[in-house]
């Protein structure tokens, strides 16, 4: 790994791989879009917003030009990436693809997404650790099923137009930022930088009404990637700005599934009972929500930067409990019909 002095040494090259990433993006998804109109519609189901049968895979792209990003980093003398890690986010894609052209099976799906998960994690070295008291077993168990329940939860939550934009964007360009200055693995910087370039370079055929969709080859690896980054930060003594820049789509997407699972739903069957897909139905535009999203990600975002700047126990509750309370607040505000 390239130490952080080095990349804090190139912000240009930094900027220029988000650059890059976006004009790669954008210029993709104008040479696919043909080829996914015709092969490639999303036709509106129990969970969709939209009414008309719409492009998906744009996540080809976005895939591509933050994998390249990845590959591009070390000739820009920026830090190299894992294999492991481009090859468990290319594993999802693939799988991602198979579905969005062809639904795959319950159980072949999350035993391939396991797998990625497990590669991702079997690279970390053994040294290290989240939380030191917890035996590393269990602590490696639980980082499994943490991730593996994220790389579905994001997945989850791109049922909206701009939604995967206006979460992912923030959180991205802030892990950039906390790589950049030496509070974040270096390792992540490709990757966030990559992934927030490729999301700009999305956003425009995705802006509501979308004129494409992510689609799970980008969803899945997104998940994937982002949650590795997190893991990372958390590894870095940051646990707590690990869970704040995340927070708005851990709690929609936890609390969702935890009141289906009351109600006894088949969690793994298409819904519309999530809190932002709740808000459209009672009479939130699309802009609204998603407008929303992206100024609680800009706030939690914040939150984190304080969490990592004051570093101490007692900040870090304080702010864990300002970000629950912000994100209660806009929950709240989506899952009530307006009086």
């Amino acid at each position: 790994m390239v130490a952080t002095d080095q990349l804090q040494a190139m912000p240009l090259a930094a900027a220029a791989l988000a650059v890059a990433a976006a004009l790669a993006c954008a210029v993709l998804i104008l040479a696919l879009f043909p080829l996914l109109r015709r092969y490639a519609l999303a036709r509106p189901n129990a969970r969709s917003s939209h009414k008309v049968p719409t492009p998906q895979g744009g996540g080809i792209a976005i895939i591509a030009a933050c994998l390249g990003a990845a590959v591009l980093s070390p000739l820009l003398g920026g830090p190299t990436v894992p294999v492991a890690v481009v090859g468990a986010a290319l594993l999802l894609a693939a799988i991602g693809t198979l579905d969005d052209l062809r639904p795959i099976p319950v159980l072949p799906r999350f035993a391939l997404q396991a797998v990625a998960v497990a590669l991702v994690l079997v690279v970390l070295p053994a040294e290290f650790r989240i939380l030191p008291p917890l035996p590393l077993v269990l602590e490696r168990g639980l980082a499994f099923f943490a991730l593996v329940w994220f790389v579905n939860l994001t997945n989850f939550m791109d049922g909206l137009d701009w939604m995967t934009v206006a979460e992912m964007l923030p959180l991205t360009a802030t892990l950039s930022v906390f790589a950049l200055i030496g509070t974040a693995p270096a390792a992540i910087a490709p990757v966030t930088l990559g992934l927030a370039g490729a999301l700009v370079g999305f956003a425009p055929f995705n802006a509501p009404v979308a004129r494409l969709f992510m689609g799970d080859v980008g969803s899945l690896p997104i998940g994937l990637l982002v949650g590795w980054a997190l893991v990372l930060l958390a590894g870095a003594g940051h646990l707590a700005a690990a869970l704040l820049l995340p927070l708005y789509y851990l709690a929609d997407a936890t609390l969702t599934l935890l009141s289906r699972l009351r109600r006894g739903e088949k969690v793994w069957v298409a819904h519309r009972t999530h809190f932002y897909q709740r808000a459209t139905d009672h009479g939130f535009t699309v802009r609204e929500v998603v407008g929303t999203v992206f100024a609680l990600n800009l706030a939690l975002a914040t939150l984190a930067g304080l969490s990592v700047a004051l570093s101490t126990v007692a900040a870090d509750i304080v702010l864990l409990a300002v970000g629950t309370v912000a994100v209660a607040t806009v929950l709240r505000r989506f899952g009530r019909k307006p009086a």
